[in-house]
């Protein structure tokens, strides 16, 4: 079981955002600040740590495992678990995310109080700054 904490952080809304992964299990503990690509609003960054964290887990054959996901964005968790935007900001990240998550067994995403977070949030720090440093 790998349990994933994700969040996201942007300077300006828009404007430049960085991801934050925190995967914790077993063996594995991984703390994974990630620069996001391009001008977007904290709600769509949120979206693109969950890609990113999809992608991470599908490129290390972590596909088979039990994963749960926890965010403090509810607007990403009721999207997935309605499977459904017609927010057109969100439309092309929902359907990359729609085409991942067919690959994984069990991946249940949770919404998680924003203070139940933090490790993610400050992981996401760290990629926006990164995202910034790349801007200058």
């Amino acid at each position: 079981m790998i349990k994933a904490y994700i969040d996201a952080a942007t300077k300006g809304n828009p404007g430049p955002s960085g991801a934050g992964i925190l995967l914790v299990a077993e063996n594995l503990h991984e703390q994974i600040p990630l620069p996001l690509t391009g001008t977007m609003s904290n709600h769509q960054a949120e979206f693109w740590a969950f890609y990113e964290l999809l992608m991470y887990l599908k490129r290390h054959n972590y596909t088979s495992e039990t994963i749960f996901v926890y965010s403090d964005s509810k607007i990403l968790v009721q999207t997935v678990d309605k499977n459904y935007t017609n927010n057109e900001n969100f439309q092309e990240i929902f359907q990359k995310i729609q085409a991942l998550l067919p690959n994984f067994t069990l991946l249940i995403l949770q919404w998680l109080p924003e203070n139940k977070n933090k490790g993610a949030d400050q992981l996401a720090r760290q990629g926006l700054q990164k995202a910034l440093q790349k801007k200058s």
